[in-house]
């Protein structure tokens, strides 16, 4: 994850010092002690080096405790679980959509505050060639395998899928729904679905809650296994929808409530997926039975016999 910082900052007290220092390197940024502290036997300062910039941060107790700096991250999210894992104080009251756009903030043992921001994207890189999926699904074909098992979960994230392809433009036809018992039964059935070549893309739809064995670990590792080999091996993309929580309240959460519905994101990603595909060459497999049915010789008419 890329971090710039705009100035070179003292901090307050040793606290602050070692706070910062665990969530710089925490998020990628590689530091040693300067030769000054070297000399001076004791780690009063530390100089960080990534590769697009250079700072120093600074360990002394004649910086005020309000001074700021601002560092600016190309994922404020990952950063904010970074920093909550290693000691930083997270000023509250931000939704995750404002922390996306507008960064929070970090309050140090002193009480002084550092503001994390989200970088301003590169228009260098926009402008760059890349092949892309559109989110247009008119006249591609999807298939959504949902487990039964957790349906108060499932059902919800079905119905987000569901109204993700419509609202893209798929018809009602061109949508196959197939129940299974289990997550577990989802990648048998998602790659026989795939081997057809019917469908441009695959939705997968499950919740699994942790419980007090180890029976969910198995279950989870083996399900994401399964269901990243039959896009693999099939070429067709699969949609990974499966939840994966620790408590029902998390899984209510992304089910339709704050969290949003995983269900409708995944139908984003499979219509996306399906259009990229597209894109590179791969032609979808409606239209590739329309050209055949349209290309193929029509059957000699028997001749009567005279």
């Amino acid at each position: 994850m890329l971090v710039l910082l705009d100035t070179r900052y003292r901090t307050a007290s040793e606290k602050d010092f070692d706070v910062l220092e665990r969530i710089f390197r925490a998020l990628g940024v590689e530091g040693g002690v300067s030769a000054k502290a070297k000399r001076a036997s004791s780690r009063v300062s530390t100089d960080f080096q990534p590769a697009r910039f250079r700072f120093q941060l600074n360990s002394g107790r004649q910086g005020p405790a309000e001074t700021e700096f601002f560092v600016q991250v190309s994922d404020p999210l990952l950063a904010l679980r970074i920093v909550k894992q290693n000691g930083g104080a997270i000023i509250p009251g931000l939704s995750d959509a404002e922390i996306a756009a507008a960064g929070f903030r970090v309050k140090l043992p002193s009480g002084a505050r550092v503001q994390i921001s989200a970088l301003p994207s590169d228009p260098r890189f926009s402008e760059l060639p890349a092949l892309s999926g559109g989110l247009n699904a008119a006249g591609k074909c999807f298939a959504i395998v949902v487990a039964r098992f957790n349906a108060f979960i499932t059902d919800r994230l079905l119905q987000g899928s569901y109204d993700g392809l419509v609202r893209s433009g798929a018809l009602h036809t061109d949508v196959t729904i197939v129940r299974v018992p289990g997550a577990f039964e989802i990648p048998l059935a998602a790659r026989t679905l795939a081997e057809t070549k019917k469908y441009d893309a695959i939705l997968c739809i499950g919740c699994l809650l942790r419980g007090d064995t180890a029976h969910y670990d198995v279950i989870v590792n083996e399900v994401t296994r399964g269901i990243g080999q039959a896009a693999q091996e099939t070429g067709i993309p699969h949609a990974f929808g499966v939840l994966t929580c620790d408590t029902l309240e998390q899984a209510i959460d992304r089910a339709g409530l704050k969290m949003g519905n995983k269900g409708f994101e995944v139908a984003m990603a499979a219509v996306e997926m399906a259009n990229l595909r597209a894109s590179i060459g791969v032609q979808s497999p409606k239209l590739a039975r329309k050209f055949k049915r349209k290309n193929s010789p029509k059957p000699a008419s028997p001749r009567r016999k005279k």
